[in-house]
């Protein structure tokens, strides 16, 4: 495929990403929005401890913490209907709180969604 291909589809999918990013900004709308309803999380926090749960339990918490969120994208990866997306997630208001992140998205109905996500601490990323 051809660049101009491509561009298009990595134009939404950076666009979902920005949806989450937002979210953290007072708006659970944007992560309904950024996510699939059967959307999970996994993560380990700084010390290496294991946490998961269904996404869609975290929105109203997340969308309230008022953390400045900072997002880069590291790398995205799509092929036809699947993408990851490996996002730096640095926390402004708390960076202790930091984490990579790794998105993968489906797209269904021409509509890309994050269906799972999966982090760890800033300080274990390395």
């Amino acid at each position: 495929m051809t660049a101009s291909n491509n561009a298009p589809d990595e134009i939404a999918i950076r666009n979902v990403i920005q949806l989450y990013i937002e979210g953290w900004r007072g708006a659970p709308d944007k992560f309904h929005e950024a996510f699939d309803p059967d959307a999970w999380i996994f993560f380990t926090d700084a010390e290496g401890q294991e946490h998961k749960s269904q996404l869609t339990e975290q929105f109203d918490k997340w969308a309230a913490t008022g953390w400045q969120i900072e997002g880069e994208i590291i790398s995205l990866q799509r092929s036809g209907d699947i993408a990851t997306v490996l996002l730096r997630f640095d926390n402004k208001t708390r960076p202790d709180a930091s984490y990579m992140d790794i998105h993968t998205l489906l797209r269904v109905d021409k509509r890309w969604r994050i269906t799972n996500k999966t982090a760890t601490h800033i300080s274990r990323a390395s």
